[in-house]
């Protein structure tokens, strides 16, 4: 469900800076279901790439094999990144707060001695500070879900609205955060991460106890369409392809 959502979430004609895993799949089953024009744009310096299969990594051959352009990373960023061409990034998270700020970093408050040191940033930051909108993907638990990050390695909503327009960001940020659960979006209002969309058998209760703060909910709660089962087909075709 969580690639399904992801995918229906891309435009047809947008561009989508991609990251291996969850956010591969989505893009790879969105461009095959619904959007063909979406431009997919990988770290390793990969533009219009079109996988047959889902990429092992960034620096996957299939990548190249399939690009309309390969460009430097430098360029990825400095060119492509930075002045706002890309319109969606994927990001994931070890934790998520209320505002859409993300650690990838560190768990615990002492960043020199942390519980757990975790992979760090990479270009999560620029993504996050660039792209035109930010969509999250990560599995609703308390653990993930917290009231405060224990450091904030991608900037989201900050501390609420307008905390982006102060520092200068240009990207919208954080627009979708898509779990296991639901879909949240931040309230129009005060930015706050608000759930908008639970899925198919899934209940108020369980996304409320695997949130790590209180909770909002929008007042015309939805419930995610099904799956179709051309989307279930093009998806389990791609999982084959990648096999």
């Amino acid at each position: 469900m969580m690639s399904v959502a992801a995918a229906r979430a891309l435009a047809d004609g947008t561009s989508c800076f991609v990251g291996i895993g969850l956010p591969s799949k989505a893009a790879n089953l969105a461009r095959r279901a619904h959007a063909p024009n979406l431009t997919l744009i990988y770290e390793s310096g990969c533009l219009g790439a079109k996988p047959s299969r889902l990429p092992l990594s960034i620096g996957d051959g299939e990548l190249a094999d399939t690009a309309d352009a390969v460009v430097s990373v430098p360029e990825v960023f400095n060119y492509w990144l930075q002045p706002g061409r890309i319109d969606v990034g994927f990001l994931g998270a070890a934790q998520l707060d209320k505002f859409g700020n993300i650690n990838t970093t560190v768990i615990g408050s002492d960043y020199h001695d942390p519980k757990v040191r975790l992979p760090g940033a990479g270009g999560a930051p620029e993504i996050a500070a660039s792209c035109g909108e930010v969509f999250v993907v990560l599995r609703q638990n308390p653990r993930a879900f917290v009231e405060k990050v224990d450091f904030v390695t991608s900037f989201g909503h900050g501390t609420g609205k307008g905390d982006r327009e102060k520092l200068g960001l240009p990207g919208r940020g954080p627009t979708l955060v898509v779990t296991d659960l639901g879909l949240l979006r931040p309230d129009p209002e005060t930015a706050e991460l608000t759930l908008t969309e639970l899925h198919p058998g899934v209940d108020l209760e369980q996304a409320v106890a695997a949130t790590g703060w209180k909770l909002k909910v929008a007042g015309d709660l939805k419930t995610t369409p099904a799956p179709t089962e051309q989307e279930l087909t093009l998806l389990r075709d791609l999982e084959k392809a990648s096999a």
